[in-house]
């Protein structure tokens, strides 16, 4: 994975727009949360080969994070604290959030195809 490009990660999420594709989001802390501190809150999400349609797509940031909003017709997914991303297969984005120490804490995946792995 490289640091985000605001310019080319934006050029890329236009190619999914008002297409059905597949998302997986997931963010974490609790690998990283319980061990350091006992009474530190584990909070979660995790959804996997969700089929959706956005009709606008926008990654806005200051350079170091960026949060990515993708238009439902009737909502919002949006995704925030990334800071890497990569094509895989030139078929599928694949945007993450790392701490200081390099752990994931957010994961933003688009693709026409279902995700295998």
């Amino acid at each position: 994975m490289k640091p985000i490009e605001i310019e080319n990660v934006q050029k890329i999420l236009g190619r999914f727009t008002n297409k059905e594709i597949y998302v997986h989001l997931e963010t974490t802390n609790g690998a990283y949360a319980s061990h350091i501190n006992e009474k530190a809150y584990n909070v979660g999400a995790y959804i996997r080969n969700a089929k959706v349609s956005f009709n606008q797509a926008k990654i806005v940031g200051d350079g170091k994070k960026y949060r990515v909003g993708l238009k439902l017709e009737m909502g919002w997914i949006y995704a925030e604290g990334l800071t890497d991303w990569v094509m895989h297969e030139e078929t599928k984005l694949l945007l993450a959030g790392h701490d200081r120490e390099g752990r994931l804490m957010v994961s933003l995946q688009l693709s026409e195809t279902p995700f295998n792995y």
